[in-house]
C-alpha cells in the first residue's frame, strides 16, 4: 500500500484517481493546486505524487522542480492531456518517474505505481545495505594534532614501511590504517583486517594463516588465512596488544621471511603484505611483563602514529558536528538539522571516554530525539543520560 498525493486542477479526476485507488487499498490525499500539493507535501510523507502538468499559478514542472530539491524516497508521476513527446522527456529529465497521458489508462497507471514502489524499496533496502557494510573513511579535523597525522600519512604511505597504531578505544586508529592504505601503491589491492581481540587465542593462527582439511576437528575444507587474503595489499592487525604469544611468534616469522605455513601443514607459502597494526594498550608495559615479544614490537613499528584522543581535540567538534549531522541524515532520508552554537558549546565541555565512536552515537541520538534545531538544551538533557 502506498501513500499517495494526487496534485490536479480538474476536480472530477482528483475524485475519479481517488476512489480508483483507495479501492486498490492506497491512501490517497488530494491536492487542487501546485502551491497547495507543495505544501501538504512539505508537511507530510508520502511514496508518489501523481502530478498533472497544466494549472493555475504553478504548472506541473515547477512543481516537479520543487520536489526534486525535497529529501526522501519517493517517485513523480506526471501526468496530462496536453502534453507531447518533448514534455514528456524534458519530464524525465527533471526527475519524474514516468509520464502519463490522459484519458488515463488505469491498467498502465496501477502497473506504474507497483513499479514506482517497487523502486523506492530497492533504493530503501540499498541504503540499509550500504550502511551496514560499508563505511565512509574520512578524516575530519582541523586540529594541529590531526594535521600532524594527515602530513604522516602522506609522508608514510607511498613506503612499504610497518606502522603501529596507537590511541585509546574510538580514537579512529583503523580510519589512519585505512588511509595509509588508500595513499599507497597497493591501493588497488586488498585491505584486510583481523580484530586479534576477537577471535579466541585457539582460533586466531587458524585465522590469520588458514588451515589444511582435517588439521583439527572442525577443520572440514582447506581455507586461506587472512595473510594469504591480503596477499599484495594490507593486513590491519587491530588490537594486536591482545594476540597470543604463540601466534605472535608465527606472526614474526611471516614478517621476517615473508612466508607463512598454514595449520596442519608444513608446506612454505610466500606472501607479499604491508603490516599495519594497531594497539590501545601500553606495549612496552606488555613487554615488561612478558605478554608481547619485544622483537615483534621492533619489525611492526618502523612508523609510531599516535591518534589524539577527542578531548585533545576539542576544538574539531564544531566540523565533527556538521560532518555526522549531514552523515545521519543522509542515513534517515532526512533533511540536516540546524546546531546550535550554545549546543557546539556544550558538546565541548563533556568528558569524551569513548572518543569520536561515542561522540558519532551522542550526534545520533541528538538528532533522533532533539528538535528541529538541536540546542544546548537538547545535548545537556540527552548527551550523557546515564549521569543523571
Amino acid at each position: 500500500m502506498a501513500k499517495i498525493l494526487v496534485i490536479d486542477d480538474e476536480k472530477s479526476i482528483r475524485n475519479s484517481l481517488k476512489d480508483v485507488l483507495e479501492y486498490e487499498k492506497h491512501e490517497i490525499e488530494l491536492a487542487e493546486d501546485g502551491i497547495a500539493g507543495l505544501e501538504k507535501f512539505r508537511e507530510n510523507k508520502y511514496d508518489i505524487v501523481l502530478c498533472d502538468i497544466k494549472m493555475p499559478q504553478m504548472d506541473g514542472m515547477e512543481v516537479l522542480d520543487q520536489l526534486m530539491k525535497e529529501s526522501g524516497d519517493f517517485s513523480v508521476i506526471m501526468i496530462s492531456g496536453h502534453g507531447t513527446i518533448d514534455t514528456a522527456v524534458d519530464a524525465l529529465k527533471r526527475g519524474a518517474y514516468d509520464y502519463i497521458e490522459k484519458p488515463l489508462d488505469l491498467n498502465r497507471l496501477l502497473v506504474t505505481i507497483r513499479n514506482a514502489m517497487d523502486k523506492t524499496s530497492l533504493i530503501t533496502e540499498t541504503r540499509t545495505l550500504k550502511r551496514k557494510v560499508s563505511k565512509v573513511y574520512e578524516m575530519v579535523g582541523e586540529s594541529e594534532p590531526i594535521h600532524e597525522i594527515k602530513e604522516m600519512i602522506e609522508r608514510v604511505a607511498p613506503t612499504d614501511a610497518r606502522v603501529l597504531i596507537t590511541g585509546d578505544n574510538g580514537t579512529g586508529k583503523e580510519l589512519v590504517a585505512r588511509w595509509l592504505h588508500e595513499k599507497s601503491v597497493r591501493a588497488p589491492m586488498p585491505f584486510v583486517e583481523v580484530n586479534c581481540a576477537a577471535i579466541p587465542s585457539e582460533l586466531i593462527e587458524s585465522e590469520l594463516f588458514g588451515h589444511e582439511k582435517g588439521s583439527f576437528t572442525s577443520a572440514h575444507k582447506q581455507r586461506k588465512g587472512k595473510f594469504e587474503q591480503a596477499n599484495g595489499g594490507t593486513l590491519f592487525l587491530d588490537e594486536i596488544g591482545d594476540m597470543s604469544l604463540s601466534a605472535q611468534a608465527k606472526v614474526l616469522r611471516a614478517l621476517q621471511e615473508n612466508k607463512i605455513n598454514r595449520v596442519g601443514s608444513d608446506k612454505d607459502i610466500d606472501v607479499n603484505v604491508r603490516i599495519i597494526a594497531a594497539t590501545n594498550k601500553n606495549i612496552k608495559k606488555e613487554i615488561e611483563e612478558k605478554l608481547f615479544r619485544e622483537d615483534l614490537y621492533h619489525r611492526i613499528s618502523v612508523i609510531l602514529i599516535r591518534v589524539p584522543t577527542l578531548n585533545e581535540r576539542l576544538e574539531d567538534i564544531p566540523l565533527l558536528a556538521e560532518y555526522f549531522n549531514n552523515q545521519i541524515a543522509k542515513e534517515y532520508g532526512s533533511k540536516k538539522k540546524e546546531i546550535e552554537k550554545g549546543a557546539i558549546q556544550e558538546l565541548q565541555k563533556i568528558n569524551w571516554t569513548g572518543n569520536i565512536r561515542e561522540f558519532r552515537n551522542v550526534l545520533e541520538r541528538l538528532f533522533i530525539l532533539g528538535d528541529q534545531k538541536i540546542s544546548a538544551k537538547d545535548v545537556i538533557a540527552f548527551a550523557q543520560p546515564i549521569s543523571k
